[in-house]
């Protein structure tokens, strides 16, 4: 394949992952219930897709970039919350 069709499948992947998070963060956003929540995994996860954002931007991989932000966004707004009500 050529690298321009591969980068399709890199947001196609950014896109999903991504957008998984979004009912999670709305409902606890909505809820502030975070009681079914592990903060060990929150944190561990967050401070993971912390490192995979520099990973992405020290490469300039924009699907991995995009993805990252969004996700590390989300993830820490469900971080917080369970920090703040859990």
């Amino acid at each position: 394949m050529r690298a321009m069709n591969i980068e399709w499948f890199g947001f196609a992947a950014a896109f999903l992952t991504s957008v998984s998070f979004i009912p999670q963060a709305v409902m606890t956003i909505r809820t502030k219930n975070t009681s079914g929540i592990s903060r060990g995994m929150y944190s561990m996860f967050t401070v993971g897709v912390a490192l995979w954002l520099y990973y992405g931007l020290a490469l300039g991989s924009w699907p991995m970039i995009l993805a990252n932000t969004v996700t590390l966004v989300l993830a820490g707004t469900i971080l917080g919350l369970k920090l703040r009500y859990g």
